[in-house]
């Protein structure tokens, strides 16, 4: 599956516009990652555009999100990688892979990036510099849904949370017109 197949494909899953501008934001992060550790970019990518394709449709029901997924996957034949790597992301497979463990912490990264913006007087990206998102981190209030336990497990591929949160906010500066920050 290419990128465009892919675009297509995550754009048509979500309903809600904000959903899929985090696979987009996630899909930044993931590219990001790999070429920072020299990986395949465009599978890295496409695991983090396609992570939450099942989202809406899943919930009610969260043991059923990525196994959707997997499911409406197959017939494009993907890379098993990157199937697991999306499976990682909710529990459903081991992160005992460095995409696998990347994707679990780039997910609630992009929200709490996205909070930041929205509360800074501009509500721009750009704006944005990664001292800023860590003081927010450390706020436990703020963005609470934004897992810092799971964001923290940069840590467990190499990562200091500084590093992963500035590499987290220089890709979505890179596509802050496609997410409208």
């Amino acid at each position: 599956m290419d990128r465009a197949t892919a675009y297509e494909l995550a754009k048509s899953s979500f309903s809600n516009r904000n959903l899929f501008k985090h696979v987009l934001a996630v899909e930044a992060v993931m590219r990001e990652l790999a070429e920072y550790f020299n990986d395949d970019i465009e599978k890295w990518g496409l695991a983090g555009l396609l992570h939450d394709l099942d989202y809406e449709e899943t919930a009610n029901d969260p043991d059923r999100h990525t196994l959707v997924t997997e499911d409406l996957l197959k017939p494009y034949s993907l890379d098993p990688e990157i199937i697991k790597a999306i499976k990682c992301h909710n529990d459903k497979a081991p992160r005992n892979q460095l995409i696998g463990k990347a994707i679990y912490a780039a997910d609630p990264v992009t929200g709490l990036i996205v909070a930041a913006a929205l509360m800074h007087p501009d509500k721009k990206l750009k704006s944005l510099d990664s001292d800023f998102i860590l003081r927010r981190f450390k706020e436990k209030r703020f963005a609470a849904g934004a897992n810092r336990e799971q964001i923290l497990t940069c840590e467990d591929f190499g990562l200091s949370l500084e590093s992963f949160l500035a590499i987290a906010l220089r890709a979505m500066q890179r596509i802050d017109k496609e997410l409208g920050l």
